[in-house]
C-alpha cells in the first residue's frame, strides 16, 4: 500500500465527519448522520409513550404553542412569548379535553418562561420529570414534543448541538418548529431537559433549518420554585416580536442599525435585528457590528440543514463584533445583530464586505479556483496535529479539472472530496524531487467539491498557493 494511500485512509475518519464547508476554528462540526443515527427505534417510542400524555397544546387569541405538566394537579410550564398578555388561555391535553388555565407566573429578567395553572381540571394528571441540574451533555440525544403548526403530539429527534453557557441556551438539531416553543426538549430517558423557546429561520414559512434553541434546566427548576413559593412575577416582560430579515448585499452599503424596543428578542432577554443576504460557495466575506452604545454580539446561520451556526463577541476590538470566514456553499445565510447583554438598546453600523474574490465568477482565464494562504496556527488540525484548510469549488458532471498545490515551506498534501464527504483522489508529491502536490480527475457528477490543503507532517507550516483549473 503507497504512503499517500495509506495515510489518508486515517484521515478520511476525520475528514468524512466534518460539516460541509466548515474550516473555521472555534467551530466544533458534528456528525449528523451518525448522531440522528444513533437513537435507536425503541428509545424514542419509549420517550414518546412515557413523555407525550403530559405535553399540552395551549391556545390564545393571538396564537398558541405547547407546554409540560409538571404537577397532577395542573401545574404546566410553557414560554411567555406562547401566552402572551393572555391572563386566561384555553388548554388541550394529548386525550383532547379542554380546560381553562390561568397564567400564575412569568419568568424575571426577560427570561422565557411562563406557568399555567388549570382551572377546574383533574388532579391525577400525567407528569413530565425534570432532570437533574448539571446534566446535560453536548452530543446526547434530544426529543422534541409539542404541536408545530398545530399538529398536536409530535415527535422530534436529534443531538444536543452546543451549550451556550453565556446565554444560558441549549442549542440542539431536532426540528422545532412554529407550535413547539413551550413544549419539552428531553433526554433519552424521558427527562425534561430543557423548554423549547426559538428557533433561527431564513423562511418565511418560519420552518425549522436544524438551529433550535431551549432554556436549560437549572434555569427552569429556579422558576418552579419560584412559582410554587409564590414569589414569581406576574408581569410578563417578553415581547412578542417575529420580524422578518431585512435583504442586504455583501459589499453594499453600511447599515445603520438600532435595537431598541421594536427589536426582536432572544430568550436572555438580549435584542437583535436580522439581515439576510446570498452569498457564493467559495465567498470570502467579512461581517463587522461596530457600536458606542451596545455591546455587540454576531451570529450567522447558514443556508442549509447543516447547521452553520457561528457567533463572536470582541474580535472587532474596543468590544465590537467580527466574522471574517469563507462561505462553504450557495444560499441564503443569516446574520443575527445582537446585543450582549439584557436589555441594551442603542445605535449601531453593520458592514458585510467580501475580502478577495474567491468565486468561480471572478477568476480569470478558465481558472476555477486560486487560493493564495498560509497554514499554521489559528488553522483547524486532523489527529495527527497537521494543519489543513479546506476551499470549495462547482463542477459538473465529466468536467476534467487540475488541481496544483505549491508552497516552498513546507511539505504539502492535497486530496478531492465530492460535497457528501467521498474521497476522490489525493496526492503527497508530484515526483521524487518535489513536495509539490497535483491531481487530475473528471468530476462524476455536478455538485460542490472539497479541496483539502493540507501539511503532510504535523506543526508543519507557510505560505501556499492552490490553483483548481
Amino acid at each position: 500500500m503507497g504512503k499517500a494511500v495509506s495515510r489518508w485512509l486515517g484521515r478520511s475518519l476525520v475528514l468524512g465527519t466534518l460539516l460541509w464547508g466548515s474550516p473555521l476554528s472555534g467551530f466544533i462540526p458534528v456528525p449528523v448522520a451518525w448522531a440522528q443515527s444513533g437513537v435507536d427505534e425503541t428509545t424514542s417510542i419509549q420517550v414518546y409513550e412515557r413523555v407525550s400524555p403530559a405535553v399540552v397544546a395551549i391556545e390564545t387569541e393571538d396564537g398558541g404553542g405547547s407546554g409540560s405538566i409538571v404537577d397532577a394537579n395542573g401545574l404546566i410550564l410553557t414560554n411567555a412569548h406562547v401566552v402572551g398578555s393572555s391572563p386566561v388561555v384555553q388548554v388541550r391535553l394529548a386525550d383532547g379535553r379542554r380546560f381553562q388555565g390561568e397564567v400564575v407566573g412569568y419568568g424575571d429578567n426577560r427570561l422565557d418562561l411562563a406557568a399555567v395553572r388549570l382551572r377546574n381540571g383533574p388532579n391525577n394528571l400525567p407528569t413530565v420529570t425534570i432532570a437533574p441540574p448539571n446534566s446535560i451533555r453536548v452530543g446526547q440525544s434530544a426529543f422534541a414534543i409539542g404541536s408545530p403548526f398545530g399538529l398536536q403530539g409530535t415527535l422530534t429527534v436529534g443531538i444536543v448541538s452546543r451549550i451556550d453557557s453565556e446565554r444560558n441556551l441549549i442549542q440542539t438539531d431536532a426540528a422545532i418548529n412554529p407550535g413547539n416553543s413551550g413544549g419539552p426538549l428531553l433526554n433519552s430517558n424521558g427527562q425534561l431537559i430543557g423548554v423549547n423557546t426559538s428557533i433561527f429561520t431564513t423562511s418565511s414559512s418560519g420552518g425549522s433549518v436544524g438551529i433550535g434553541f431551549a432554556i436549560p434546566v437549572d434555569a427552569v427548576q429556579s422558576f418552579l420554585a419560584a412559582v410554587r413559593s409564590g414569589q414569581a412575577t406576574t408581569t410578563n416582560s417578553v415581547a412578542r416580536t417575529d420580524q422578518e430579515p431585512v435583504t442586504i448585499a455583501i459589499g453594499g452599503p453600511t447599515i445603520q442599525g438600532r435595537l431598541a424596543e421594536g427589536s426582536n428578542v432572544l430568550p436572555d432577554g438580549s435584542y437583535y435585528n436580522a439581515y439576510s443576504f446570498e452569498g457564493q460557495a467559495g465567498q470570502r466575506i467579512t461581517i463587522d457590528m461596530i457600536s458606542n452604545e451596545v455591546d455587540p454580539f454576531l451570529i450567522l446561520i447558514g443556508p442549509d440543514e447543516n447547521g452553520l451556526f457561528l457567533q463572536d463577541d470582541d474580535s472587532g476590538g474596543n468590544y465590537n463584533a467580527r466574522l471574517s470566514l469563507q462561505l462553504p456553499s450557495r444560499g441564503t445565510y443569516t446574520i443575527v445583530a445582537n446585543a450582549y447583554a439584557e436589555g441594551e438598546v442603542g445605535r449601531y453600523q453593520l458592514r458585510l464586505t467580501e475580502v478577495g474574490g474567491g468565486t468561480i465568477s471572478s477568476a480569470p482565464h478558465g481558472v476555477i479556483l486560486r487560493e493564495q494562504g498560509r497554514l499554521g496556527p489559528g488553522n483547524p488540525t486532523l489527529q495527527d496535529g497537521s494543519y489543513f484548510q479546506e476551499f470549495n469549488f462547482q463542477g459538473r458532471a465529466g468536467q476534467r479539472v487540475r488541481l496544483r498545490l505549491a508552497s516552498g515551506s513546507f511539505d504539502t498534501y492535497l486530496l478531492l472530496l465530492d460535497q457528501e464527504g467521498n474521497t476522490l483522489a489525493e496526492n503527497d508529491d508530484t515526483g521524487p524531487s518535489t513536495t509539490n502536490s497535483e491531481l487530475t480527475v473528471t468530476l462524476p457528477q455536478d455538485g460542490q467539491y472539497r479541496v483539502i490543503v493540507n501539511a503532510y507532517n504535523q506543526g508543519e507550516q507557510g505560505e501556499f498557493l492552490l490553483v483548481v483549473d
